[in-house]
C-alpha cells in the first residue's frame, strides 16, 4: 500500500512534520493547494509551499484545490513533483488540463467531491494515471469519513479493472486505522492522511503500509 502524507492541518507546524518524512516509510507528501475559492480556505503561496516542501526528498503530489489550475501547473511542475491532480468539478476542459499537466512529464490525477458522481470521470480513465476520491469536502482537515467514499471506490475499481487500465485510485480524508481498511478492501492503491499520521508519524505510516 502506498501511503501520502497530508500536511495540511491546523494543528501542526507543516514544516516540522516535513523535516521528519525522509526517515518514514512515506511515499510521497500530499500537497494541498487552496484558492480560497474553490474551497473557503487559503493555503500556502507557492513560495511557502516550495520552503517547506525542500525539506524532505520525497515526491509531492499536488493536489489543486482551485479554479483555472492552469495558472498553478507551471510553478508545482517545477518542484520534486511526481503528479498533480486537480479537480473535474473545477474546470470546462477536463482534457485540456490533462494534456497541460503532461505536457510537463508528469502524471496526472483527477480529483471528485463527495457530491460528485464518479461516472463524470469514467471517460477520462484512459488518459490520466490516478483518481482521487475525497472522503470528506475539501478544505478542512479533521472531518469525518464520508462512508459512501467506499463505493465509489468499489465503482471506480471495477470500472478500471473492465477497461483492462493501470489507474491508481487514492482517497483522501478522514483516514485513519479503521477507515483505511474500508477503502483498501473496496480496491484502493493509495491512502492519504493528515491527523491521524501526525499523531504517531512513523508507526501509523507503517500500519498503512502494511494493509493489503
Amino acid at each position: 500500500m502506498k501511503v501520502g502524507v497530508s500536511i495540511l492541518s491546523s494543528s501542526i507546524d507543516a514544516t516540522s512534520i516535513v523535516k521528519k518524512l525522509d526517515n518514514t516509510e512515506a511515499d510521497f507528501i500530499h500537497l494541498d493547494i487552496m484558492d480560497g475559492k474553490f474551497v473557503e480556505n487559503k493555503t500556502w503561496t507557492y513560495s511557502e509551499a516550495k520552503k517547506i516542501t525542500s525539506y524532505s526528498h520525497l515526491p509531492l503530489d499536488v493536489h489543486l484545490m482551485v479554479f483555472k489550475p492552469e495558472k498553478y501547473i507551471e510553478d508545482y511542475a517545477l518542484l520534486n513533483t511526481d503528479r498533480i491532480t486537480f479537480h473535474v468539478e473545477a474546470v470546462s476542459d477536463v482534457k485540456k488540463t490533462i494534456n497541460l499537466i503532461k505536457g510537463y512529464g508528469l502524471k496526472v490525477g483527477l480529483a471528485i467531491n463527495p457530491d460528485t458522481n464518479e461516472k463524470v470521470i469514467y471517460d477520462y480513465l484512459e488518459s490520466i494515471d490516478q483518481v482521487l476520491v475525497m472522503g470528506v469536502y475539501p478544505g478542512k482537515s479533521g472531518q469525518t469519513f464520508i462512508e459512501n467514499t467506499v463505493n465509489k471506490i468499489k465503482n471506480i475499481k471495477e470500472e478500471i479493472l473492465r477497461k483492462k487500465l493501470n489507474v491508481e485510485i487514492s482517497v483522501d480524508g478522514g483516514i485513519n486505522d479503521v477507515t483505511s481498511v474500508l477503502c483498501v478492501e473496496a480496491g484502493v492503491d493509495i491512502l492519504v492522511s493528515a491527523s491521524f499520521l501526525h499523531n504517531n508519524l512513523n508507526e501509523n505510516i507503517r500500519l498503512l503500509k502494511r494493509l493489503k
